[in-house]
Parts: C-alpha cells; structure tokens; sequence
C-alpha cells in the first residue's frame, strides 16, 4: 500500500457537501505520514476542508493507471491548521516534494483499507499483460 501511494501523484480525496451530496477531489500530495495515517495540504481543496469540518468522513482512492490495482482508505480526517503537529507534517510535505503553497493540512486516520483491481483481471491476464496493454495504449495516445 506504502509503495502505491508513495508512487502515484494523482489520487481522489471523497467527502460529502453540507446538501448531502458527493464531493471528490483530485489531490497530488497525499502521502503516507505513518502506519496508520494519510496526509494531504490543502492547496485548492476549499469544499474538501469545509466539507471534513462538517463532517470528518472522507475516503481516499489511489489507483495505479498503469497496473489498473490501488487501494481505497476510508477513515476520519482531522484539520490542522497551526501547532507542533502542523509544523512537521508541512515540512514533510515539503520534503516529499510538495512544492505548492499548502493552508491546511489534512490527516486522515486510516480505519480501513481495501483493494481496488480492475475487472481486466477478470479474464485471467496478469499483471504483467495488464500493464504491457495500458503501457502500450498510453504510448500510442501520447504519440498523437
């Protein structure tokens, strides 16, 4: 799990807005703080921290595209804002390479973790042929 979210740069943070209705966000700087937590800086997320204001429930989807695998994260999120805690976990920010201007920070306390694989695998083709497929389909998209 370590190692996806540590690799992927585009992962979706879901909260639930004030009418009751779906928020997801895209975030680049989620990282893993420790074995039980995940972290983010709000750096446009406005609706994301209001949102786990209001209501600290939130799931976060990492995903490989390339191997079509990742896990979902569900727990209960905690907004900092100044303190020792605020502190460190910018500076880690800071260090994993998050170069952007960061208000909040995000920490979310994992409660449960899933997988999430793709139905490709269904056919019975490995990961190895799952990722040489999108690798190739990647290749010729970019190659337009």
């Amino acid at each position: 799990m370590r190692r996806v979210v540590d690799e992927q740069r585009l992962s979706f943070v879901a909260t639930v807005n004030p009418d009751g209705t779906p928020n997801l966000s895209p975030k680049g700087s989620i990282r893993v703080w420790d074995d039980h937590h995940l972290v983010f800086g709000d750096i446009r997320s406005p609706n994301t921290v209001r949102n786990l204001e209001l209501n600290p429930a939130t799931e976060i989807n990492v995903v490989d595209p390339i191997s079509r695998k990742g896990y979902r994260f569900r727990g209960t999120a905690e907004i900092l804002r100044a303190g020792a805690l605020y502190d460190r976990t910018l500076a880690f920010l800071k260090e994993s390479g998050v170069s952007s201007a960061v208000g909040a920070i995000v920490l979310v306390r994992v409660e449960k973790a899933s997988p999430v694989v793709s139905p490709a695998y269904d056919s019975g083709a490995s990961e190895k042929e799952i990722r040489a497929t999108w690798l190739k389909r990647w290749a010729s998209h970019n190659a337009q």
